[in-house]
């Protein structure tokens, strides 16, 4: 019996790609992708959130940027399923490799992402998991070192039978070191790239702010650059490569400003007594009068001086801008005069001035903001939840983003093993012998 591999985001996360080399007897995916490819169907209109705004998009998924790629997602939480929920949003057929039996899916990015549930504590589970992966061109694997080698699924076997295969890793302190196989969770993976010693107010203790900078920008998002950069380069070369994606150095890579910036004194003083860490009473946020807050951004002379004059202030009675000894003065200033307006009474006073003023907006108003609706930037989906729409906008290849909150787990496991060449009388014979599950019927109902 071939172990089954630990759940869980403390083992780190980690998509895993592999390119794609389709077998002979996949024929019914070649006809069916050749098909496709010539469907071309009118342009729809998709709402946002504000139910005023409508946008044209694509009218079928091959008109993506990554149309035509295949991913297998091995379940996680958090870092790999947003890593597949952007190669998802932006074209490519993800499929999510759920365990059996395993109750309600916890995986809240799961958009326009398909379920397969295999029984991986048996090897004819794990013979199919394999012929999934060599059949794809992505795999996103979220366990920790050593469990996929254990399965006999590692990289170096999978590159051997399909060597266009990208392998991407994405765990919290990657393969190699002496933590490579210790559980972790995004707040370790900040403190250890070094940023964590960073944030945070002056005199207080280092402040994790949520788990947003290893998890999701160190961990998914860069992971899936690296995913997108190493299909990029098999399109030259015809191979793949595996990627070791590790949150700490993802984390501290998008901190390489803060690194670089240390040489022109930008950090000089303790840990929230800096320009941009909220030491400055020009960059900062304040309370208003409704008990809402605003963001100030004011760094520029030419920015601070339209924010002195929303704030009916005159800059000759004032410390100079740059003096640090005097900034905890101009923070008193500063707060007496916000919080004696409202934020909608500021938002008026500053829209249209390059004052660097806005209004800090809730998840509740974001999408009803004049610039958010405009842009369409927010979106609902089916049963009305909403969130971001996919970013960057491509002008010619932009997202379509399913209205499908996410599958139910199992729910595709006989579409998706017909796309990979099975009979159905072989899937019937996986299901009785609980090899796999299928709960597309539930899904109808």
């Amino acid at each position: 019996m071939a172990p089954a591999p630990p759940g869980g985001c403390c083992a780190g996360g980690g998509p895993v790609a592999a390119p794609l080399r389709r077998s002979s007897a996949d024929t019914s995916c070649q006809q069916q992708s050749g098909c496709e490819r010539a469907l071309v169907a009118p342009p729809r209109l998709i709402k946002s959130a504000n139910t005023g705004t409508t946008r044209v998009s694509p009218s079928n998924v091959f008109n993506m940027a990554l149309a035509g790629i295949r991913v297998i997602e091995l379940a996680g939480l958090a870092p790999a399923p947003f890593c597949g929920t952007i190669l998802a949003d932006f074209g490519a057929k993800v499929v999510r490799v759920d365990r059996t039996k395993a109750g309600a899916s916890m995986d809240t990015q799961a958009r326009g992402k398909r379920s397969v549930a295999i029984n991986l504590k048996t090897t004819d589970g794990v013979a199919l998991l394999r012929k999934l992966c060599v059949q794809s061109d992505v795999v996103l694997e979220p366990y920790r070192k050593g469990v996929m080698e254990k399965l006999g699924l590692g990289p170096q076997e999978l590159l051997k039978e399909n060597p266009g295969l990208v392998y991407a890793r994405l765990t919290g302190y990657g393969q190699s070191g002496m933590y490579a196989t210790a559980a972790g969770h995004d707040i370790n993976y900040l403190a250890m790239s070094g940023l964590l010693s960073r944030l945070g107010r002056s005199g207080e203790k280092p402040y994790a702010p949520l788990n947003l900078l290893a998890d999701f920008a160190g961990g998914g998002l860069t992971c899936a650059l690296g995913i997108v950069l190493a299909l990029l380069e098999r399109s030259k070369s015809g191979k793949g490569q595996i990627i070791d994606a590790s949150m700490v150095e993802g984390a501290a890579y998008v901190g390489s400003f803060v690194w670089k910036s240390r040489s022109i004194g930008l950090w000089d003083h303790p840990r929230g007594e800096n320009m941009l860490d909220s030491g400055a009473p020009f960059y900062d946020t304040y309370r208003t009068a409704d008990d809402k807050h605003v963001a100030v951004g004011a760094i520029e002379p030419q920015f601070y001086k339209q924010l002195l004059r929303g704030l009916e202030l005159d800059e000759d009675q004032l410390p100079p801008q740059m003096s640090f000894s005097d900034w905890p003065e101009l923070r008193r200033i500063f707060s007496e005069r916000f919080s004696s307006k409202t934020q909608a009474d500021w938002s008026q006073i500053f829209d249209g001035t390059d004052a660097c003023v806005t209004p800090v907006l809730t998840f509740d108003q974001v999408s009803s903001h004049p610039h958010n609706s405009d842009r369409g930037s927010f979106m609902k989906d089916s049963s009305g939840e909403e969130s971001p729409r996919p970013a960057p906008l491509l002008s010619r290849t932009p997202a379509e983003v399913s209205v499908n909150p996410g599958p139910l787990i199992g729910e595709h496991t006989v579409e998706v093993l017909k796309e990979y060449g099975y009979k159905m009388t072989e899937i019937d014979k996986m299901l009785t012998a609980g090899v796999v599950e299928f709960n597309g019927v539930k899904a109808k109902l």
